[in-house]
C-alpha cells in the first residue's frame, strides 16, 4: 500500500470528538439514558475519548460498553481465519437507554448492522445512534451516522487507517492506495 494524505492528526481527532461530544449532548438534550458502545477494536477508545470529553461538559461520566461483532458479520465465511469471539462488554442494562454506537470509520455500513444485531439481540434500547471518526462513503445498506467527525470522500482502491494512542502509539488517520 502507497501512503497517499495524512487526513487527521492528533489535535485534529481530539477536536473532532469534542464537537461530537457537544453534538450528543445537543441532539439528545443532556445525557440522560444514555450509554455509549464501542465497536471493537478502535471504535472503544474513542468512546471512552467521548465519554471523557462528555464527562467535562456534563459533569457525569457514561457509562462504556465495548461490543466485538466478529460472530454477527454476515461475511464471516469470506473471512480467512478464525473469529476471536468476545462479544459484548458491558455493567449496565441497555434496555431503554439511547444506545451510541462508537467506530472509527465506516464504509459498507456491514460492521454497523453486525453491531445493531448484537445489541438487539442483548436488550431493546429505545433508540440506537451511530457515532464515527470517519464516514468514507461506499454503502452497501441503508445506514447512516448519526455524528460524524469528517466526511472523506475515497475509491474503493483507497483505505483509511485509524491509529490511535492507546493501541498504536500515535493518533491518526491517514489515507493509502492499493
Amino acid at each position: 500500500m502507497e501512503f497517499k494524505a495524512k487526513l487527521l492528526d492528533d489535535k485534529m481527532i481530539d477536536r473532532s470528538l469534542t464537537r461530537l461530544a457537544h453534538e450528543i449532548i445537543e441532539k439528545n438534550k443532556g445525557i440522560e439514558d444514555v450509554v455509549l458502545i464501542g465497536i471493537k477494536s478502535r471504535g472503544v477508545p474513542l468512546a471512552h475519548r467521548l465519554a471523557s470529553k462528555i464527562a467535562l461538559i456534563e459533569g457525569k461520566q457514561l457509562p462504556v460498553g465495548e461490543l466485538d461483532i466478529t460472530l454477527y458479520r454476515d461475511d464471516l465465511s469470506l473471512k480467512s481465519y478464525e473469529p476471536d469471539v468476545k462479544g459484548l462488554v458491558l455493567d449496565f442494562k441497555i434496555d431503554g437507554k439511547i444506545v451510541i454506537l462508537v467506530d472509527d470509520v465506516i464504509y459498507t455500513g456491514r460492521t454497523v448492522r453486525a453491531a445493531m444485531d448484537a445489541i438487539i439481540d442483548y436488550g431493546r434500547p429505545s433508540s440506537i445512534q451511530l457515532a464515527v471518526l470517519v464516514d468514507r462513503g461506499h454503502r452497501e445498506l441503508p445506514i447512516r451516522p448519526d455524528y460524524v467527525g469528517k466526511n472523506v470522500p475515497t475509491s474503493s482502491k483507497e483505505v483509511v487507517k485509524v491509529k490511535l494512542e492507546e493501541m498504536d502509539d500515535a493518533s491518526e488517520v491517514s489515507i493509502y492506495q492499493n
